[in-house]
C-alpha cells in the first residue's frame, strides 16, 4: 500500500527520529554507563510511530510510556518464571499485548520491549526488574521529551487532537458541513462491525471523510467561480463616514451589509444592521451615537474570497462561518464584488436544473 505523505513529512520524521534516538542515546549513556544496557533496540520502532506518524492512536504518551512498561514488566516477569526462553518469549509477546489492550496502550514496540526483557541475554537478565525502569522506562520519557519539543517546535499536534470546529451559535448541533448522510453513531457501529484494528482515531476518520465530501463539491461546482454569480455595482462605505451615513445606505438599498473600503477600494472591513445594535465590547443591545465613525464598530478584518474560487469554497464559509455576505477581491485586496447567500441559493439552483 502506498504511503501518502509529502516530501516534507518524510524528510521531518527521518530527522527527527534521528535526533530523538540520538539525544536519548547519549543522555542514556551518559546516566547508566557504557557497562549497562543504555539504549534498547525497540525505541528505534518507536521513533518510527512518534516521528513519522505522530497523529497515530499508537504513537500517543499514553500508549509509548504505558505500553513499553507494562511490555517490559511482563517480558522480565516470563524471563523470571519460564526457563526455555523460546516459550518465555512467545507467551510474554502475547500476554503484552493482552496488556496494551486491556489499558487501551497499544503500542507495536511493546511486543518487542517484551521479547527483548525474555531473550536480552545475560546482560538484560542481570538487570532484573530495573530493566523496566532503565532503560525502558527512560528511554520512552527521553524519546516522548524529544518528540514533544522536535513536533511542537514544527507545528505538528502533539500529542494529536482531533480538529474543532466550534458551532457559533452555541448550540449542541454540529456544523452545516458536517450533518451527513451519516452521523457518529453510524460510523462507531460501522467501525464496530468491521472489527478490525484501524490506525486512526474515529474522530480523524469522520473529518477525512467530511474532507471527501468536501473534494467532492469542488469537482461537482468548481466550474462555478464567485466572480461568475457575484454583484459588481457595490455600495460601499469609508471607514471614517458616519453611522448616519452607513445606516442611510443601508436602508436606502434595502441591503444588511456594506463593505467598508479605503480611497483605492481595499477592503477594510464590513459593516452590518447586526453592528449598529451589539458592540463588540457590550452583551445587551443599545444604539450608537450616530455621529461615530464607521470604524468604531465595524468588523474587520473581513473575511473574503477571490474571483477566482470555486462556489464550494463559498458555501462552506457560508454554511460554518456563519456568514450572510461575501466581499469578493482581487489579488490586490481591491473590492469586486459582493455575494449574499441569496446569490448562492440561486447558482446552485440553476446548476441542479441545468
Amino acid at each position: 500500500m502506498p504511503l501518502l505523505a509529502g516530501p516534507r513529512e518524510q524528510a521531518l520524521g527521518a530527522l527527527g527520529a534521528g535526533l530523538g534516538l540520538l539525544l536519548t542515546a547519549l543522555i542514556s549513556r551518559a546516566a547508566l554507563g557504557e557497562n549497562s544496557p543504555w539504549l534498547i533496540a525497540p525505541m528505534g520502532a518507536s521513533a518510527v510511530l512518534l516521528f513519522a506518524v505522530p497523529s497515530s492512536p499508537l504513537a500517543q504518551p499514553w500508549s509509548i510510556l504505558a505500553g513499553n512498561l507494562v511490555s517490559a514488566l511482563i517480558g522480565v516477569s516470563c524471563a523470571r518464571m519460564i526457563p526455555d526462553p523460546a516459550l518465555a518469549a512467545g507467551l510474554a509477546g502475547s500476554l503484552a499485548i493482552a496488556a496494551m489492550f486491556a489499558l487501551r496502550c497499544l503500542h507495536p514496540p511493546g511486543g518487542a520491549v517484551a521479547v527483548t526483557a525474555a531473550l536480552g541475554g545475560p546482560a538484560i537478565r542481570a538487570l532484573g526488574y530495573q530493566f523496566v525502569w532503565w532503560p525502558v522506562l527512560g528511554n520512552s520519557l527521553l524519546l516522548l521529551a524529544c518528540a514533544l519539543l522536535f513536533n511542537n517546535a514544527l507545528r505538528r499536534r502533539y500529542p494529536h487532537q482531533p480538529h474543532e470546529t466550534a458551532n457559533s451559535h452555541h448550540t449542541s448541533d454540529p456544523m452545516p458541513s458536517e450533518r451527513r448522510a451519516f452521523n457518529q453513531q453510524d460510523l462507531r457501529q460501522a467501525l464496530s462491525d468491521y472489527g478490525e484494528v484501524l490506525d486512526i482515531n474515529e474522530e480523524d476518520l469522520a473529518a477525512l471523510f467530511a474532507a471527501a465530501e468536501r473534494q467532492a463539491q469542488k469537482r461537482r461546482f468548481g466550474a462555478i467561480r464567485c466572480a461568475d454569480i457575484m454583484s459588481r455595482d457595490i455600495v460601499t462605505i469609508a471607514a471614517d463616514a458616519s453611522l448616519q451615513e452607513a445606516w442611510h445606505k443601508l436602508r436606502h438599498h434595502k441591503i444588511k451589509a456594506l463593505p467598508v473600503v479605503d480611497a483605492e477600494s481595499r477592503l477594510q472591513g464590513m459593516v452590518s444592521l447586526h453592528d449598529f445594535f451589539l458592540p463588540r465590547d457590550q452583551d445587551w443591545p443599545a444604539r450608537r451615537a450616530m455621529d461615530e465613525q464607521v470604524e468604531k464598530i465595524m468588523s474587520h478584518p473581513a473575511r473574503s474570497l477571490r474571483q477566482e474560487q470555486s462556489i464550494a469554497e463559498l458555501a462552506l464559509a457560508f454554511s460554518d462561518g456563519g456568514l450572510h455576505h461575501m466581499p469578493v477581491v482581487n489579488e490586490d485586496g481591491r473590492l469586486q464584488g459582493m455575494i449574499t447567500q441569496s446569490d448562492l441559493i440561486a447558482a446552485l439552483f440553476r446548476q441542479a436544473a441545468a
